[in-house]
C-alpha cells in the first residue's frame, strides 16, 4: 500500500485514553497501520499519497455493532409502520421469505455504502434468514469488495410457530445444518490475526426464535473456535412474557442460565433488565448493543444505559436494522443516545464525548478488537474526516468542532480511510457506482411491493 500522509486538518481527535487533540493536526500511515499522529508540523513531509484535510475533524472510524442488512429492501412498509416489535416482525417474515442470494447481496451493498458514508469503517451484521440458498458467503463476498471491515453474524432461527416460536415455519433451519454451516464458515473465513478485515460471529436470533439447545450448541461451538457470539435479549416487554411463560425466567437469567455472558458475548438492546441483572451483566463484561433510534421506533422502550456502564458492561451503538431504524447512520445514531438519555431530566446524562467513545473504543471492545477505535502508532488505519466548514456545522464548528458533529445536524464523511485505503475522498465513495446499486436496489424493493420473489 504504501504511505500516506493526512495533514492540515482543523482537529484530529484521537479518542485515546488522555483524549489527546491537535488542531492543524495529521496521520502518517505506512501500509495499514498508523506510524504517527499529531500535529502536522511533527509529522514527514512526504509520503507515496498526501490528503489536505483543512476544514476536516479527523477522528476514529466509527464501530457499528449491530444491523440487520437485509432489512434495507423492507423500509418503511406500511404493514410494519406502526407496531410493536412482535407484530413488525409478523409482518415481515413473509416478505423476507422470498429474499434471494441476489437480494441478500444488493442489500449489503446498501447498507455498507451508507454506513461507510456515515462515519462508520467496523460494522457486525446479524442476518438470520437464509431463504433460497443464500449464505453468509454472499455477505462477506461484497463486504471484502468494498474494503469494508466486517464482522459477519451467522444468524439462525431454528423454532417456528409449529414448536411455540414466534418466525413462521417456512423461514426456520433444522439445527443440525445450522451448526454444520456454523463451522464452515468459521473455518472459511475467520480472521483471528490483528487487523484482520473478516471475522465470523455466532448469533443465533432470539429467546422467541431458537432452543435452548442452540443458545448452548452455539455458543460452546464459538468458544472452541474463539470467536464472538451475538444475540439478541430483553428487547421488548412481549419478549419478556414469553420468556416467562416457555422458560420461567427473565430473558436476562436465561441467557445467564444458557453461559451467554461473558467478555466474548455481546446482546442487543437489553431495554428491560433490572438493575441486578445490568450489575451482572457488568460484572461479567458482558456486552451490549445499544440501538436507541430502533427501541424508539418500535415502542420497546429505554435501556439502562447509565446502569450498564456504571457496571463496567462493554457498551457500543447499533443502528439495528434498517426496517426499524430506516437508516444506517451512525453518527445521527450517536446524536439519537444523546438525546435520548437526556430526556428524563438529565441534559449532563450522556456529553457528546461520552457517545463518540460509544461510537468508536466502545463498539471496538464489545467487537472484541484492540486494534481500531482511537488512533495511535501500531492502530489500524481506520480514520474518517467530517468537513466542519459546512452549513449545517456553520457555527458550531467555531466553538467545540468534536462536539458539534453531534450536536448539529448529522453529516456524511468527507474523507474515509479503512485498513489503510481510502474508501472516501470528496464525499465520493470510491469503487463503487451508487446509481448502480440503487437502482438494483429498488428493483428488488418494487418486486416485494408488488409480491413477487426477489
Amino acid at each position: 500500500m504504501g504511505t500516506l500522509l493526512v495533514t492540515n486538518a482543523t482537529l484530529v481527535a484521537t479518542m485515546d485514553d488522555v483524549d489527546s487533540r491537535w488542531d492543524n493536526g495529521g496521520i502518517f500511515v505506512r501500509d495499514n497501520q498508523i506510524v504517527d499522529v499529531g500535529p502536522t508540523s511533527s509529522l514527514p513531509a512526504a509520503a507515496d499519497r498526501v490528503i489536505d484535510a483543512r476544514g476536516m475533524v479527523i477522528m476514529p472510524g466509527l464501530v457499528n455493532t449491530h444491523h440487520h442488512f437485509f432489512q434495507t429492501l423492507t423500509r418503511a412498509i406500511p404493514a410494519a409502520q406502526n407496531s410493536n416489535l412482535f407484530n413488525w416482525l409478523k409482518a415481515l417474515y413473509p416478505i423476507w421469505e422470498r429474499l434471494s442470494p441476489a437480494s441478500i447481496r444488493v442489500s449489503t451493498e446498501v447498507a455498507i455504502a451508507e454506513l461507510i458514508l456515515s462515519g462508520c469503517t467496523t460494522a457486525s451484521d446479524h442476518t438470520y434468514i437464509w431463504p433460497r440458498g443464500a449464505r453468509l458467503d454472499d455477505q462477506i463476498e461484497v463486504a471484502t469488495a468494498m474494503g469494508f471491515r466486517f464482522h459477519a453474524a451467522r444468524g439462525s432461527m431454528s423454532v417456528g410457530q409449529s414448536k411455540g416460536g414466534l418466525p413462521p415455519d417456512s423461514v426456520v433451519e433444522n439445527e443440525v445444518d445450522i451448526l454444520r454451516d456454523s463451522r464452515r464458515v468459521i473455518e472459511t473465513y475467520h480472521d483471528a490475526q490483528r487487523f484482520a478485515m473478516t471475522r465470523i460471529v455466532l448469533a443465533p436470533c432470539s429467546p422467541f426464535s431458537v432452543s435452548p439447545d442452540l443458545m448452548r450448541e452455539s455458543v460452546a461451538l464459538a468458544r472452541a473456535y474463539g470467536v464472538h457470539s451475538h444475540t439478541h435479549t430483553a428487547e421488548t416487554q412481549d419478549e419478556e412474557q414469553f420468556s416467562l411463560k416457555e422458560f420461567g425466567r427473565r430473558p436476562v437469567e436465561l441467557m445467564e442460565d444458557l453461559g451467554w455472558v461473558g467478555p466474548d458475548v455481546w446482546h442487543a438492546h437489553v431495554v428491560h433488565a433490572s438493575p441486578a441483572e445490568a450489575e451482572r451483566l457488568g460484572k461479567t463484561r458482558t456486552g451490549i448493543a445499544h440501538c436507541p433510534t430502533s427501541n424508539m421506533r418500535l415502542g420497546s422502550g429505554i435501556a439502562p444505559l447509565a446502569a450498564f456502564r456504571h457496571a463496567g458492561a462493554r457498551v457500543g451503538l447499533g443502528v439495528d436494522g434498517s426496517a426499524s431504524n430506516d437508516g444506517s447512520h451512525l453518527l445521527a445514531e450517536a446524536r439519537q443516545a444523546m438525546l435520548l438519555h437526556r430526556v428524563g431530566g438529565n441534559p449532563a446524562a450522556l456529553s457528546a464525548l461520552d457517545v463518540l467513545q460509544m461510537a468508536t473504543r466502545g463498539g471496538a471492545e464489545v467487537l472484541g478488537r484492540d486494534d481500531i477505535g482511537y488512533l495511535a502508532p501500531g492502530m489500524a488505519a481506520d480514520f474518517v474526516g467530517y468537513r466542519v466548514d459546512t452549513l449545517g456545522m456553520a457555527g458550531g464548528a467555531v466553538h467545540d468542532p468534536l462536539a458539534a458533529l453531534v450536536f448539529c445536524q448529522p453529516q456524511n464523511v468527507d474523507l474515509s480511510v479503512i485498513n489503510g485505503r481510502v474508501r472516501v475522498e470528496h464525499g465520493c465513495l470510491l469503487d463503487a457506482d451508487l446509481q448502480d446499486i440503487i437502482a438494483r436496489h429498488n428493483a428488488a424493493a418494487y418486486a416485494i411491493a408488488r409480491g413477487e420473489p426477489v
